[in-house]
Formats: structure tokens, C-alpha cells, sequence
């Protein structure tokens, strides 16, 4: 159990694709925001939810923050919560991995990085949104986000290439499976996870 990092859950996606809100789509007797919760508190002490809805989250038992620099997807999100936290290094994940474990949480938070994000590839993508940031980022976000008028430059991806993340290659761990970062998008992804 970590208690000098933070868990970082961002729930504030629009969800236009499902047309609902895919945090709160159930998986058994749990919602998805619930699952990814329990995770996250098997690891971290401390576990915070980052949400432009908190009204919807207030029953989880845990500290709930918006925005602070709104309209810009997962980079606004994990700016308020590296700004929100009180550790220096905090794991982001995205509530809509619903088939994260334990291990793979353990296995990114202890891996040895002096950069600012590291994360894995898995399936041959990039997974950020189940990472390590540092508080180190903020001013760099911060600059990223004020650099031009022109949001097509403001990519999360863009973000990540300009702080140059350590990107971990998780294939060879006994427990690994390309699902655990599988993301619910729309509900043909809720009905792939529900067969799970």
C-alpha cells in the first residue's frame, strides 16, 4: 500500500459515443467507477476522482475535484489532479478500463523512472491513461496549453512527445493480458466486457 502516491481517477470524458455515462454502466453487481475504485484503494492510501460531474461520484467516499483548466480533455483532468494532490507522484487512470488489475497498477507504480509519465504499450498502443505523472508536469502542461491559440497542436498525444515518457513494455509479466487496457468506448466494448 502506497501512501507517497496518490490515485488519480478521471471520470470527466463526455461519453458521446455511448450516449450515457460509461463510468456508471454496471459490470455485475459493481458500476466501472466502482471496480476501478477498488483497484486503485488496494494500491494507494489516497485515491481522488477528477470530474466535471462530482454530483455523481459524491456516494464513492472519496475526494472529488472539476477542472481547473476546462475544455481540454484528459490533459485538463490530470492537470487538476497532479494540482489537487499532495504527493509528488500520482497514478492516472481513465474510468473506463474496467479490466485493470492490481498487479499491472503495482508493476508501472514501482517501476524505476526519473521521467515525468511512464506508462506501457500494450497491443502495439500507447496506454497513458494508466500511468505515472509527476507534479513536475504541472508548469509543463501549463506551457503546452499556452503555447498557441491552435488546439489542433494540443493533443494528449502531442503533450506526451514533447515531455518525452518513459514507455514500458509489460509483454514478458506472468499476469499480463493485452484486455487489462481495454477501453469501454461504446456499447459493442460494454458487451466485450461483460462476457469477461
Amino acid at each position: 500500500m502506497h501512501s507517497d502516491i496518490t490515485g488519480i481517477i478521471l471520470a470527466g470524458g463526455k461519453s458521446s459515443r455511448m450516449g450515457i455515462n460509461k463510468c456508471l454502466l454496471k459490470i455485475g453487481d459493481e458500476t466501472i467507477i466502482e471496480r476501478i475504485l477498488s483497484v486503485m484503494k488496494s494500491v494507494f492510501e489516497k485515491v481522488i476522482i477528477i470530474t466535471n460531474t462530482p454530483v455523481e461520484y459524491t456516494s464513492l467516499g472519496v475526494m472529488v475535484y472539476k477542472d481547473i483548466l476546462k475544455g481540454f480533455g484528459p490533459i485538463g483532468g490530470i492537470h487538476s489532479g497532479l494540482t489537487h494532490s499532495s504527493t509528488n507522484e500520482d497514478f492516472v487512470i481513465s474510468c473506463d478500463m474496467p479490466l485493470m488489475i492490481k498487479e499491472m497498477v503495482e508493476f508501472i507504480t514501482e517501476y524505476k523512472s526519473d521521467k515525468l509519465i511512464r506508462f506501457c504499450k500494450a497491443g502495439g498502443y500507447n496506454q497513458p491513461l494508466a500511468g505515472i505523472y509527476k507534479k513536475g508536469l504541472i508548469p509543463e502542461i501549463e506551457i503546452f496549453l499556452n503555447q498557441s491559440n491552435d488546439t489542433s497542436t494540443k493533443s494528449f498525444h502531442q503533450l506526451i512527445k514533447n515531455v518525452d515518457a518513459e514507455i514500458i513494455n509489460p509483454e514478458n509479466l506472468s499476469f499480463y493480458k493485452e484486455e487489462l487496457f481495454f477501453n469501454v468506448n461504446n456499447l459493442k466494448d460494454y458487451g466485450y466486457v461483460l462476457k469477461k
